[in-house]
């Protein structure tokens, strides 16, 4: 013989299927918050450690540049003309002027 289902049963099951619906919901909600935290902490701390070898790059760049210009300086090109290459500053009356 088939159980008959009243009103009162009716509403009872729906409640339980919106209440575990609710509650799954709910956790699925916590399980995100969390997830979004941990990404959030990840990559703020990926971020500082790019900020850092950002800042440790640009030291090395303003020393290179120091370096360079002090590689290229016209006294150091001068003292290396002189000694390696035996070059002179020519006298006046060495100079010739040559024109076209």
């Amino acid at each position: 013989m088939a159980k008959h289902i009243n009103s009162s049963d009716k509403f009872l099951v729906r409640a339980w299927v919106f209440v575990t619906i609710a509650a799954a919901l709910v956790v699925l909600t916590a399980v995100s918050v969390s997830y979004s935290a941990y990404q959030t902490r990840r990559l703020v701390g990926e971020f500082q450690q790019l900020q850092n070898l950002r800042n440790e790059m640009e030291v090395e760049w303003g020393q290179l540049l120091l370096e360079q210009s002090t590689w290229g300086s016209f006294n150091r090109v001068e003292q290396l003309a002189s000694k390696r290459l035996k070059m002179i500053v020519p006298e006046p009356n060495q100079i010739v002027m040559v024109s076209q």
